[in-house]
């Protein structure tokens, strides 16, 4: 039986905007007709800071001002959770995928990405990454999330997803209560394993982690659209 086909797209290091600019293209694309294939995988990194908040909000507008005077961007957005940070050093994974041909729902797909991040550091040599129960998401090592992962689905179609702190400035996550946990810590794949471990490094085992976990063929697209 063939794998379903999903497109992988790497921007590199490019600004946010660009990220969901290209993400809304692959939805109007998925929603409007769906095609043989199951969606896109959209993998960046971050060129700046810039701090994110989901559905149930988490920003005051006085929190919002502070953060802007740090030079940080502070975008609202249509996914699941409170807030987070994205930047430099860090892997942002948009799967923007027709659940349907995959054989997934909703939370067996946000299952899926944790699994992914899960065995991603397992590769890196840190078996003790894991998955917890609510009301924590993402990935942890011990007390310290390494993995953020928050999403959105509307018509079967997903956006959104998670950013794994590879080599990131941990300290931009200090000016914030991350995803609203309180008493709980952030990490990296850096700061775990001692070393510089940078988002080009790890991009061929975030693959091999998703094609497992997603049961797909990736196929490289040269160029956005």
């Amino acid at each position: 039986m063939l794998q379903p086909v999903v497109r992988l797209v790497w921007l590199g290091q490019v600004p946010y905007a660009e990220l969901l600019a290209l993400q809304q293209r692959w939805l109007r694309r998925l929603q409007a007709e769906p095609g043989p294939d199951a969606g896109a995988l959209l993998l960046c990194e971050p060129a700046g800071p810039v701090y994110t908040t989901g559905l149930r909000g988490g920003l005051t507008s006085e929190e919002t001002a502070r953060l802007r005077a740090l030079g940080a961007e502070v975008r609202p957005l249509g996914r699941g959770g409170l807030a987070t940070f994205h930047g430099p050093g860090q892997l942002l994974c948009h799967p923007v995928l027709d659940l349907r041909p995959l054989g997934l729902r909703l939370r067996t797909h946000v299952a899926a990405l944790e699994a992914c991040a899960v065995r991603l550091c397992e590769l890196q040599g840190l078996p003790g990454a894991r998955a917890r129960p609510p009301p924590y998401t993402g990935v942890w090592l011990g007390e310290r999330k390494i993995c953020a992962i928050g999403v959105r689905c509307g018509r079967h179609v997903t956006s959104h997803g998670l950013a794994l702190n590879c080599s990131t400035d941990l300290t931009w996550f200090e000016h914030i209560v991350p995803c609203g946990l309180v008493g709980t810590g952030v990490t990296s794949l850096s700061e775990e394993l001692q070393r510089q471990v940078t988002v080009d490094e790890v991009i061929p085992r975030f693959l091999e982690a998703f094609k497992e976990t997603y049961k797909c063929t990736l196929t490289s697209e040269d160029s956005p659209s």
